[in-house]
């Protein structure tokens, strides 16, 4: 990737933190290959069409992002209307499930003085009696490249002697369909494109769907064994170090 200068690399890339600039982790994780991404452009009326989409579903994503968040450190945000349906289950679920998230480690910066990378947690929590990292996702599915980032996580929170029992992860997935009232489509209508998930027998004829009104769905997935997950981690950041050489050079990282 073209970077216009040193300044604009470090902003893009990493963080500064006490004086010492540190790579990125979802930036690190960035050089995996998304062979789904890849079939989302194929697949798009045009290259712009289908990068207008991904960025209002990420501005989507972002907004229930902050949302979330706010309301786990107390306080009452607004909701807008167009996430409302998702927010709203989330916070029945929190509630419901008895889910303690502590204040002070909700969208907090890390780093990783051994294997030198830097990240924000969205929050530790305590869920079931375990204590552990929850990252928020607004994707379609759980994915398993998640396990790559809340690793590296993982092994920079547990250095800490402050997070004795730190010893599990989550992925917290919010989003929001709507459901075929006569059959088992959903519609998901995330970043302007509306994608119909039709099952593959017993399916309303095309365009004979009658939809629900807009619902959220939340999903909560534990991964506690992430040292494997850890070690390709550092190969993806070793694989990155190899693509940034030019520039990381320049500004003196080792």
């Amino acid at each position: 990737m073209y970077y216009k200068d040193e300044e604009a690399f470090k902003s893009l890339c990493g963080y500064e933190i006490d004086g010492t600039w540190y790579p990125r982790v979802t930036k690190i994780i960035e050089i995996k290959s998304k062979p789904a991404l890849l079939y989302y452009y194929a697949q798009a009326a045009s290259y712009a069409e289908a990068t207008k989409q991904t960025k209002q579903s990420a501005a989507e994503g972002t907004l229930v992002h902050e949302t979330i968040e706010k309301i786990m450190v107390g306080e009452n945000p607004p909701i807008d209307a167009t996430i409302a349906p998702a927010v709203n289950a989330c916070v029945d679920f929190l509630q419901k499930n008895n889910i303690q998230v502590d204040a002070a480690n909700v969208e907090r910066r890390i780093m990783n003085p051994e294997h030198k990378y830097a990240g924000t947690i969205d929050a530790l929590a305590l869920i079931g009696g375990k204590f552990g990292v929850l990252d928020i996702k607004t994707s379609q599915s759980i994915y398993r490249d998640y396990n790559l980032q809340t690793s590296a996580y993982m092994d920079a929170l547990i250095r800490d002697p402050l997070l004795a029992g730190l010893s599990t992860r989550w992925i917290l997935r919010i989003d929001q369909i709507k459901n075929c009232l006569r059959c088992a489509a959903t519609l998901r209508p995330k970043g302007g494109r509306e994608k119909i998930r039709a099952p593959k027998s017993g399916s309303c004829p095309e365009g004979g769907h009658t939809w629900s009104e807009l619902r959220g769905v939340i999903e909560l997935k534990e991964s506690p064994y992430w040292q494997e997950d850890f070690k390709a981690f550092l190969a993806a950041k070793r694989l990155w170090e190899w693509e940034n050489e030019y520039w990381l050079k320049r500004i003196g990282f080792s």
